[in-house]
């Protein structure tokens, strides 16, 4: 069976992931897939799904479904953001392009982090779909705003703000992996790779080693992988403060929202002082372990800041399913994380079109068979909080 006829086999992301750990050595998956500590965290982000139930209405009589969303004035044809995920370039050379790209024939928002392979630059001349970037608040306020001058300039449309890592979260299978930003090449480390050549080949054989290409003007431009990662660990922002992402708002032209709120308090903080949104998140299970799950959290916030500011939620989206859920409580679009990676990771730009088709195939088949003509459409009313399956 060729490759091509494996990735056209994948019926769900699920597959799409296998394919994933397949290809690449382990440390590598790991990176992608693994939260910190005990991972409650990352395991309840699923889990919280079942605790709704889809109330359908049935002979709705909608022929066609719409899975369009307007955001900030963009008019998008579906409902998905690609989160900011660092060091794409590991899983696939030139991935953060290959999700930009693929984010844009399907209709959504793709989001380039401050710790992405790809340079602010590269990637706004690389695609012409809707684009957003998060920054990290790493060092001081002349390198946040740098890159925030450097996103204005390159015309990303949205500024995200991370502030769930001040201190790095206990990744404890990345450190026993000796993975801190970038590879160490232990003996098994070279083993594994050599165990998978296409890998190898398509990522550490076939050009530079990928780093962080954002932070290079602050370090040098002959900076290596190892120099940027030692940099991005020794600049984490204990300090943050309000007054910071005050000062952060002032320095942005258009939409500013703030990522890893679970709390409303902090939401109506956010909502008060002005910001325009804020995604609801625990960074995928990857910093505190034992948080509460984003869909439990998602409720609470849409009722504290709902009908003031735009709400945003990530967590273990998977299915069409999930995204409903979500939308149907409330969120005004979601962020995905580990889904379209699981997509780059196996085949590039094809596997990012393949697990973003998926996700919009499944969730007009769910508008369909719930009796909604459109996201949009989505209320309380079709989903139902029941007791978790025994």
């Amino acid at each position: 069976m060729s490759f091509r006829t494996s990735l056209d086999s994948a019926l769900n992301i699920a597959d799409l992931r296998v394919l994933a750990k397949r290809r690449m050595p382990k440390v590598i998956f790991d990176y992608l897939e693994r939260g910190s500590e005990d991972e409650h965290t990352f395991h309840r982000n699923r889990a919280a799904f079942e605790r709704y139930a889809l109330v359908p209405k049935i002979v709705s009589g909608h022929k066609k479904r719409d899975l369009s969303v307007t955001l900030f004035g963009d008019k998008l044809a579906s409902p998905w953001i690609v989160g900011p995920t660092g060091l794409n370039g590991i899983f696939w050379r030139g991935a953060d392009i290959a999700l930009a790209r693929a984010t844009a024939r399907a209709g959504g928002v793709f989001t380039l982090g401050t710790a992405a392979s790809t340079s602010i630059e590269d990637l706004a001349a690389a695609s012409d779909g809707v684009k957003w970037f998060q920054l990290y608040p790493w060092a001081d306020r002349k390198v946040w705003g740098r890159l925030m001058q450097r996103a204005q300039d390159a015309g990303y449309r949205a500024m995200i703000v991370t502030v769930d890592t001040v201190v790095p979260g206990n990744r404890e299978q990345d450190r026993r992996n000796h993975f801190a930003h970038n590879v160490s090449y232990t003996p098994k480390v070279i083993l594994d790779g050599l165990l998978h050549p296409r890998w190898l080949a398509g990522v550490w054989l076939n050009g530079p080693r990928p780093r962080t290409e954002n932070v290079v003007e602050f370090v040098g431009p002959e900076a290596t992988a190892t120099e940027l990662a030692d940099f991005s660990r020794r600049a984490r922002n204990p300090d943050l403060s309000w007054d910071d992402l005050e000062w952060m708002r002032a320095q942005w032209d258009g939409p500013f929202l703030i990522k890893g709120v679970l709390h409303p308090d902090d939401a109506i903080r956010a909502a008060n002082m002005g910001f325009d949104g804020v995604v609801v998140s625990n960074h995928g299970g990857r910093q505190l372990d034992q948080a509460i799950s984003t869909l439990e959290a998602l409720p609470p916030i849409l009722d504290a800041v709902g009908k003031r500011m735009t709400v945003i939620v990530d967590g273990g989206f998977r299915r069409g399913t999930d995204a409903v859920k979500a939308l149907a409580l409330g969120a005004k679009a979601v962020l995905l994380g580990r889904a379209p990676l699981y997509g780059v990771s196996a085949a590039g730009e094809a596997g990012a079109d393949r697990a973003l088709t998926i996700l919009n195939e499944e969730t007009e088949r769910v508008l369909a068979l719930l009796g909604c003509g459109s996201v949009r459409a989505l209320t309380r009313d079709f989903v139902r909080e029941v007791p978790p399956i025994p």
